[in-house]
């Protein structure tokens, strides 16, 4: 690969995650259970944003799968993977603004699904542009950048949603607008993707097409051992980050507008470890040939930023929350997407099969609030975060036995 398209690949996978993660973050780590906390009041916001969650985490596992292994099959002058990835940034832009204006939560959650749908159109081509045009020495450091994007792109989505919290609709347009242009400015970006409209067809009708969607059972330990690591350890961290807001309000005890002040804070923090740790991380990784090291430097990262707030409970450990699980978790992903590539049983079917590793993404995302919003309802705060502890030990466990990758 030349210099030049190292840098276009580099750049182009740094703005593809700070655009669609900072778009996502206005609404799903702000604006939306203020939203929803508006329309219905505290108690019945918490159960709601529960169930909101499970919906967009069964509409993600379904869409990454799908498009994943659509992107494998398709033929096109534009290549395989860029026309899913222009049209669902199109698809997850739109929706997402319309999660604002919305006042059902009926709706908001229809909406919130279909903008699942977008993202993952997006998201499982690009993965599985990683397997078919980046070499394996490069790919750790491609997954940093990444990874310093989704760390900027949270961090950013979570100012502005902060900003908007009182004034909502001029961040959801804003939200997007960022996750709209994603996959646009992403092909713009990269070098660009050759035609896959002279490769071989497609053998096989609609029973084919089927069959296709199994999932890799020969020779595929390491890749189970991957996903299920994988999805605990963003089980965990989300199982907190999502409920940020709550937990300063309600288990710390901070005002709507001191919350979102602290909130502010947080995101700074976790901005600044976020893009030197992944980056920094990444270059490490693809240098020595290890992934599986910064899997553990990560996950006691992660544990420590977990322990804190429980033990604290003040706005101050939330700060600290900010600096050890972000750096934890920007450390992972700098050699996620890398270790995925690594575990995969076969490259022909790469986009299908990253499409199933990247629902562990998507399911640790929407399914880690989930169970913070059970366990909040049966028990409080205090069981939140020793259950994300125990989630981040047993993920470090599994990533641990993976044998094809030192």
């Amino acid at each position: 690969m030349s210099k030049g398209n190292r840098i276009r690949f580099s750049l182009s996978f740094f703005v593809f995650a700070l655009l669609w993660m900072g778009g996502l973050a206005i609404v799903s780590a702000v604006l939306l259970p203020q939203h929803l906390k508006d329309l219905v009041g505290p108690n019945a916001s918490t159960a709601i944003f529960g169930v909101l969650n499970a919906a967009t985490a069964i509409a993600s596992l379904i869409s990454n799968l799908l498009f994943g292994n659509l992107s494998d099959r398709t033929r096109s002058v534009f290549g395989r993977r860029t026309p899913w990835v222009v049209g669902g940034g199109l698809v997850g832009g739109l929706s997402l603004f319309l999660i604002g204006v919305l006042s059902n939560a009926w709706a908001i959650g229809i909406m919130y699904c279909i903008c699942m749908f977008g993202l993952n159109m997006m998201i499982a081509p690009v993965i599985a542009t990683l397997s078919d045009r980046v070499p394996n020495d490069m790919r750790a450091t491609m997954s940093a950048f990444m990874s310093a994007g989704t760390t900027v792109g949270t961090s950013m989505g979570t100012l502005i949603g902060a900003r908007f919290i009182t004034i909502q609709l001029p961040g959801f347009i804003i939200a997007g607008v960022l996750m709209g242009i994603a996959g646009i400015c992403t092909v713009i970006v990269w070098p660009t993707e050759k035609s896959s409209k002279d490769m071989p067809p497609v053998k096989g009708g609609f029973g084919e097409l089927i069959a296709s969607f199994r999932p890799p059972v020969k020779g595929a330990r390491d890749f189970w051992l991957a996903f299920v690591g994988r999805t605990l350890l963003i089980f965990s961290y989300y199982m907190i980050l999502n409920y940020q807001l709550y937990i300063l309000e309600s288990f710390i005890g901070q005002s709507k507008t001191s919350a979102a002040a602290t909130i502010s804070v947080m995101s700074v923090i976790t901005m600044v470890v976020g893009l030197v740790g992944s980056i920094a991380s990444g270059a490490i990784s693809d240098f020595f040939g290890r992934r599986k090291l910064p899997v553990i430097v990560a996950s006691v990262l992660l544990i420590i930023g977990y322990l804190l707030p429980w033990i604290m409970k003040s706005p101050s450990s939330m700060m600290l929350f900010a600096g050890f699980a972000g750096l934890g978790y920007a450390v992972y992903g700098a050699v996620d997407q890398a270790l995925n590539v690594d575990v995969l049983p076969s490259k022909e079917e790469a986009g299908k099969d990253l499409g199933i590793l990247n629902i562990a993404t998507t399911l640790g995302q929407m399914a880690g609030p989930i169970v913070t919003s059970i366990l909040v309802v049966s028990g409080g705060y205090n069981l939140v975060f020793p259950t994300a502890i125990a989630f981040a030990f047993i993920a470090c466990i599994f990533i641990q036995m993976i044998r094809s990758t030192k």
